[in-house]
């Protein structure tokens, strides 16, 4: 039985604290709102579960409720590349949701986690309805398409301080992720997957970034403290050129 199978029959209504943090339902009127909420879903997806396949057709459009996914690709050759990690609050497959075709990643949970879905019928008639929901999804897609970009420059990058600053400002998306705040619960074996490094590498990266003022390690997770420092081309270039004992 597939990952994907398993979800669907695990799958319930969400409740009242679960809908209260889907950020775009606040963005519809009433009966929008009362349409979506009926429509939603919500199941837990266990470390290495795939919630879409490349190739599979597109039934829903997701979003991590609890948790962190992985989404990427493998070429030719077998070799995977990590476009983004979405951490809690980020809703995914909008583009694929609204060509009605077949995923062209895959989305992997890292963790335990909640992935709630809107079923793509439920998807297009708000498209239809509601210009609150165009408004979220439009954004989604700007937003998205300057973060495709911006790992496809991490994924040529050889610094590894460079890679893990730009990562961690990708994952601090305020408008894909606009209920993570400040910090980010994951470790630094998650945070290598996502950054392909290895997680020692990784660790001395973040060490760096702690003691330039950017971040705090915290136990479990990451703070972002300085997060313009983190979008900075200067700052990035800077650390770029340091070694790490």
């Amino acid at each position: 039985m597939s990952t994907e199978a398993s979800l669907f029959q695990r799958r319930r209504p969400l409740t009242v604290a679960e809908l209260d943090v889907i950020p775009w339902l606040q963005r519809l009127a009433p009966d929008e709102r009362d349409r979506a909420a009926e429509d939603l879903q919500i199941a837990e997806a266990m470390p290495g579960d795939y919630l879409c396949r490349t190739g599979r057709p597109v039934t829903y459009w997701f979003g991590a409720v609890d948790g962190l996914l992985k989404m990427s690709t493998d070429n030719a050759e077998g070799q995977t590349m990590t476009f983004t990690g979405i951490p809690p609050g980020g809703w995914f497959g909008e583009g694929t949701a609204l060509k009605r075709e077949a995923y062209r990643y895959n989305i992997q949970a890292l963790r335990k986690s909640l992935v709630a879905g809107l079923h793509v019928d439920t998807f297009h008639w708000l498209l239809d309805h509601s210009i609150g929901f165009n408004r979220f999804v439009m954004n989604q897609l700007n937003e998205r398409l300057a973060q495709f970009i911006a790992a496809r420059e991490i994924d040529r990058m050889s610094n590894p301080n460079i890679r893990v600053a730009r990562s961690l400002e990708a994952l601090f998306n305020p408008v894909l992720y606009p209920g993570l705040g400040t910090v980010l619960r994951i470790t630094q074996q998650e945070l290598a997957y996502l950054v392909g490094l290895s997680r020692q590498r990784v660790n001395q990266a973040l060490n760096l970034l702690a003691a330039h003022g950017a971040i705090q390690v915290e136990y479990g997770g990451l703070r972002v403290t300085n997060l313009q420092a983190l979008r900075s081309a200067l700052f990035v270039q800077e650390i770029g050129f340091q070694a790490v004992g």
